[in-house]
């Protein structure tokens, strides 16, 4: 139980931190191995927040509006969404698979989307990349990041190569928990308890949709 609080205590963080990828911009067109993409996007997550900080921090629509625009076409929601619902994945329909992944997605932005606000360039350290990235379809990019109190809390990143679309992350890991697995027993326990329905409506009300 501690280690799931732990990955609670530091989630917020890890919002941050993932914005690293939402904001890839050009460097994810012009440089596509993913330790490049993380590395161009920490001087687009700074600028952008140098810009538009104090406007975000008072316009939760508009932060959230900047976040979905940027992090939607990097990150595979649709793998994201596939994994989590695990075993229950086959019994969906085709309509149900889509108002989860959907749901689940906008639930996420709505609860997290603030800790961009977080997000300190000094704080991140991108480690050197692990083995042959050139023909790999999956890959990690480690990070340690420093809290408040200098505690050192790494929180790797797994991505999945999409042919012409590139790299996209679907899975944060931190230390050693992965978000997908979290989530993934979270959402079978309320599934258990209740019904895949019943889980959709909560995660689209949650998100504001539906």
């Amino acid at each position: 139980m501690q280690r799931f609080k732990n990955f609670g205590r530091h989630w917020s963080l890890v919002s941050a931190v993932v914005a690293l990828f939402a904001l890839a911009g050009n460097a994810a067109a012009q440089e596509d191995t993913p330790l490049a993409l993380i590395n161009g996007a920490v001087d687009d997550i700074k600028a952008g927040l140098a810009d538009n900080r104090d406007a975000f921090e008072s316009d939760e629509a508009a932060l959230k509006t900047f976040v979905d625009g940027l992090l939607a076409p990097r990150f595979d929601r649709n793998y994201a969404g596939r994994l989590v619902l695990a075993t229950h994945w086959k019994k969906a329909s085709t309509e149900q698979k889509k108002r989860f992944i959907d749901g689940f997605y906008n639930a996420m932005l709505s609860r997290y989307a603030a800790g961009i606000l977080e997000f300190q360039e000094e704080r991140v350290e991108i480690l050197p990349m692990r083995g042959k990235q050139s023909s790999a379809s999956r890959a990690t990019v480690r990070t340690v990041v420093t809290l408040d109190n200098n505690e050192q809390v790494p929180v790797n990143y797994g991505l999945v190569k999409r042919g012409d679309a590139g790299w996209k992350v679907y899975d944060v890991n931190i230390e050693g928990i992965s978000y997908i697995r979290n989530f993934r027993a979270e959402i079978d326990s309320e599934i258990k308890k209740t019904s895949l329905d019943a889980v959709i409506a909560r995660l689209e009300k949650e998100a504001g949709i539906g």
